[in-house]
């Protein structure tokens, strides 16, 4: 009797929490027989295969391993009784199919493929049984700004290269609004800047991951004569000759730790 969806939410809507209504199709106790199936709520009989057990037993084996075999009623299904009148109205199921509005809490921190069960709004159980629950999995819709890793989100940064040369200030987006971060002299391309706090809330409660901006040096594919020019002049110039460092050589494992963190 449970009711499978998927929902869709934005990187906000996970970082924030959110309340959804969400209509569907859904079988509840008839109003008319209050769930029972019966007409009026009181038009039963004693089951005659079971005698109101709502169970079988017959022997099975023979010699010294006879057992008794234990199996509910097949005419009442386990109930002890059957309804001699149904309800005109479910036809003696106890139940109609309806269109429902549920409001469901979908906490912070929830993650792709996550299931959250709402108990008892699924459909109503046959004749009075349990009702059964709404299980909801969780998409993440995509982000124009963020990848996410976990409680950590990631934004591609793109910087010219006298950007990177020469340092500058670029806002960039976070859950929050925009930010302005400092770009030093020399930035290398892979470099990662980590803004403390800024990721998602973890679902159960242990802080907010960061958010990562990875900056890359963009390169022109098509460069016009003078730029061109300007660019032959450097590529003689002996400190534009790639040389890195020790540390700008272990960028890369600075960058794994980063997103393990």
């Amino acid at each position: 009797s449970d009711i499978r969806i998927r929902l869709g939410l934005t990187l906000d809507q996970i970082a924030n929490g959110v309340e959804k209504k969400i209509k569907l199709n859904r079988f509840t106790a008839c109003e008319t027989c209050s769930g029972t199936g019966a007409e009026n709520g009181t038009s039963f009989s004693t089951c005659p295969t079971c005698n109101g057990a709502g169970e079988i037993r017959q022997q099975a084996g023979g010699g010294f391993f006879q057992q008794i075999v234990v199996s509910a009623c097949p005419t009442c299904q386990g109930e002890g009784r059957i309804v001699s009148r149904p309800c005109t109205v479910c036809e003696g199921k106890g139940r109609t199919e309806q269109e429902d509005v549920v409001s469901v809490k979908i906490p912070a921190g929830v993650q792709e493929g996550m299931n959250l069960s709402v108990r008892g709004r699924g459909h109503a159980g046959v004749r009075g049984g349990s009702a059964g629950d709404l299980i909801i999995q969780i998409e993440e819709k995509p982000s124009e700004d963020f990848t996410r890793d976990g409680d950590n989100l990631i934004h591609e940064l793109f910087i010219s290269f006298p950007d990177a040369a020469l340092g500058t200030q670029v806002d960039v987006p976070t859950l929050e609004g925009k930010v302005r971060i400092k770009v030093p002299a020399g930035t290398q391309s892979g470099k990662v800047v980590r803004l403390k706090g800024k990721g998602l809330p973890n679902i159960n409660g242990y802080g907010r991951g960061n958010l990562l901006i990875q900056i890359n040096v963009w390169t022109p594919e098509a460069l016009s004569a003078e730029e061109t020019k300007l660019l032959r002049k450097l590529q003689e110039a002996h400190n534009f000759q790639p040389n890195p460092t020790q540390e700008q050589r272990g960028l890369f494992s600075r960058i794994r730790e980063f997103f393990s963190s």
